[in-house]
């Protein structure tokens, strides 16, 4: 037995190929529920959590290096499944001057799409272990319709079992056959979890909405417990339930350099922060940081020596002081 409380997190992992198209490119793996993994086993490294991720890979070179990476950072593999005569998908980026992403996919064939083609998969084997299970709107968009029925399946079952099940949005319409579609698996994982973790712009992308303020309103509305609302620039926004919305400012940054895993490092950090007894509030204010820090490095995983201590991510912020004429 292990005194180890373990969160899985669900999703798929691709090569990244970065640089200019037919010019140099630089050789790399990333992933948006990955890339969470990586800095949530980092800030939780001197913790009592165990940080497992459950995906699909081939029998190849690739997958074979991934997985050793994985090991490297922290994670447990445990959860992941080879398949026979597939391979992790495949996609390029390029960073433009103001540090936003423009990204070229190829992942039909992807190795994750067949997690839940068996019986049985690692991942439901240890349901009932879990402390918490993470997922966001691409774990479900990548999977067959079975698939994301088992997905949503598990979703029920580590809650019902009193375990923390936690959604991000993450909204991406090319992976969808429609918006329609969409709503349906999104509405269907908020109703099965305690913490929504929603990117405003990708909401209303989803709902085909131009108001923000209406589907802000939607959002906070949510039945989960817990709803954290990221807004860009503007003050991150946190719902407990029985507790008022309450504003955390973001971290301003001098220059962004890549935005390339914003998302992903808060979720990390704010899971980190959730789940070794750090309150809403305290863990929205080290996720924003957390996410400040990532956007000034390229690429989607920072140096590990570039990471700031969990209790810099949670010092309280300096008082503010007037200006003397």
């Amino acid at each position: 037995m292990t005194s180890l409380r373990r969160i899985a997190l669900f999703g798929e992992c691709m090569i990244e190929l970065r640089g200019e198209a037919f010019g140099a490119m630089r050789q790399s793996f990333g992933g948006d529920t990955l890339n969470t993994a990586i800095y949530l086993a980092r800030l939780c490294r001197d913790k009592d959590v165990r940080v497992s991720y459950a995906t699909a890979l081939g029998v190849d070179p690739f997958s074979a290096h991934m997985l050793a990476a994985w090991r490297a950072a922290g994670i447990d593999t445990a959860l992941v499944r080879r398949i026979e005569d597939r391979l992790p998908g495949l996609y390029a980026i390029q960073v433009d001057a103001a540090g936003e992403r423009h990204f070229s996919y190829w992942r039909d064939a992807s190795a994750v799409r067949g997690y839940f083609e068996t019986p049985g998969t690692p991942l439901e084997g240890a349901a009932d272990e879990l402390a918490a299970l993470y997922l966001s709107g691409i774990s479900l968009a990548i999977l067959p319709p079975e698939g994301r029925e088992r997905l949503l399946a598990l979703m029920a079952r580590v809650r019902a079992n009193g375990a923390t099940v936690a959604f991000d949005n993450n909204f991406r319409p090319r992976l969808w056959s429609s918006p329609a579609e969409a709503r349906a698996f999104h509405d269907l994982a908020y109703s099965l979890s305690d913490i929504v973790l929603i990117t405003l712009d990708d909401e209303m992308a989803l709902r085909e909405e131009t108001s923000a303020d209406r589907v802000l309103a939607d959002a906070l509305a949510l039945a989960a417990p817990e709803a954290v609302i990221k807004r860009g620039v503007q003050p991150t926004l946190v719902r407990v339930a029985g507790s008022p919305v309450a504003p955390v400012p973001v971290e301003t940054v001098s220059r962004i350099v890549d935005t390339t895993a914003a998302g992903d490092s808060f979720a990390g950090a704010y899971l980190a922060m959730r789940l070794t007894g750090v309150a809403p509030l305290a863990a929205a204010r080290a996720a924003n940081r957390m996410a400040a820090v990532v956007i000034q490095h390229p690429g989607a995983i920072i140096p590990a020596n570039a990471m700031p201590d969990p209790a810099a991510l949670l010092a309280e912020p300096a008082p503010a002081t007037a200006n003397s004429l």
